[in-house]
């Protein structure tokens, strides 16, 4: 007897849907791919402009403890990292000819760190396995239709109608619009009655209203070595003075928990190596001028006075000063647009999917990649959170709905 094929739809051409489209492929299914830039990889490629992160050195257990979203289903999270973990990332690099190494903090990077040359053999794989690739090809609606799925797609000559057996939705979020991660699919998924959380900024500067005189003062100027709070969450590491406000990894780990704040605020410990009373021993007897003191007695960097400058004023007092240094309150008026920010938050609730990341409202309709409501910190994790959605997709897919 013989088996035929099943012919899957994936759309959008980032890590998810090709990693969609790969598992698939090795399954035995006929895979076509529909983009509307005139290539893929745009967001793997932006990604790695300054070095390809393609995942992390953690633990599993410290690994998926990152991860979170609305109603977030921590077990079933669990099972689909461990279907294609960070162990089994580095094997698939290693498999298409790139050797990995990680950093000290856990950052796994290819030997180049470049991402074009991995994308380059990615591809030539994908077109090994049988995969076609329709690029400028934009998806507009579908249709369940007895058992199959009819897409509608407008290309260069028109808009046309395709039947598949199964589809798979992996088109990012909103984030690096440029890319084709616009979002537009969102109206059309709510249409079908599809649950969608907001999208939103995620991985992402905080705006502060800094004043003209501490923008001319501390513009680009780093913040080393300090702890970052919000709320109850703490975040260790460095940050970046911007024109409008913070950037680094500690905010963007804050991001969630910020986002949950009628008044979103951080408290900094710009000297969490030293207790108030050694700071003010250390200040010895300095009367005034305390700002300029603390630069040479403690140390402070110029951006921190800056900040504290403009947000508590001149201080009469070391033990003041040293109060504010420990326990700086910096309210944040907002994160930065959506448009410019690392990836988002939000996307197809986890109510509407199944276990194997099928719509429960659209059979052998597939969801994948950052447009499902996940979302984790910069560091690696985003990407092996499209790959994982991707393989777990691509694989049911491949199978049919049961």
């Amino acid at each position: 007897m013989t088996h035929t094929p099943r012919n899957i739809a994936i759309i959008g051409g980032g890590p998810a849907g090709l990693r969609a489209a790969e598992v698939a492929a090795q399954a035995g299914a006929s895979v076509t791919l529909f983009d509307a830039k005139p290539s893929v990889g745009r967001k793997f490629l932006v990604a790695g402009k300054s070095g390809l992160n393609v995942t992390n050195s953690a633990e599993f257990e410290a690994f998926v403890a990152v991860y979170s979203g609305q109603d977030f289903p921590v077990a079933r999270w669990r099972r689909q990292i461990g279907e294609f973990d960070n162990v089994a990332m580095r094997k698939w690099a290693k498999g298409l000819g790139v050797d990995t190494f990680t950093t000290k903090g856990g950052k796994v990077f290819p030997e180049s760190k470049k991402a074009a040359p991995l994308l380059r053999r990615w591809v030539q794989r994908l077109r090994e396995l049988g995969v076609e690739f329709h690029m400028q090809h934009r998806w507009l609606d579908l249709q369940p239709k007895a058992d199959k799925i009819e897409l509608e797609i407008e290309c260069a000559e028109g808009v046309f109608n395709q039947d598949f057996d199964a589809v798979v939705l992996a088109m990012g979020g909103a984030s690096w619009p440029q890319t084709g991660s616009t979002g537009k699919w969102v109206p059309i998924l709510t249409q079908h009655g599809i649950d969608v959380e907001a999208l939103q900024s995620s991985n992402c500067g905080w705006e502060c209203g800094w004043s003209e005189t501490t923008r001319a003062q501390a513009e680009a100027l780093p913040l080393h070595n300090i702890h970052v709070r919000a709320g109850d969450a703490l975040q260790v590491g460095e940050l970046i003075i911007t024109r409008y406000g913070l950037e680094g990894a500690p905010i963007y780990a804050l991001g969630r928990r910020l986002r949950s704040m009628a008044a979103p605020e951080i408290v900094i410990d710009f000297k969490p190596t030293f207790t108030i009373e050694r700071l003010v021993q250390k200040m010895e007897s300095a009367r005034r001028d305390f700002f300029k003191e603390a630069q040479l007695r403690w140390k402070l960097s110029k951006g921190a006075c800056a900040i504290i400058e403009q947000l508590y004023g001149e201080f009469d007092s070391a033990q003041d000063l040293a109060e504010a240094v420990k326990a700086c309150h910096i309210p944040l008026s907002g994160a930065r647009p959506i448009d410019e920010v690392i990836s988002t938050a939000g996307g197809v609730a986890w109510g509407e999917l199944d276990e194997q990341l099928m719509l429960k409202r659209l059979p052998n309709v597939y969801c994948a990649g950052e447009m499902i409501d996940w979302e984790a910190p910069t560091g690696g994790y985003l990407m092996q959170g499209c790959f994982a959605t991707g393989t777990v997709a691509g694989r049911a897919a491949s199978q049919g709905s049961r």
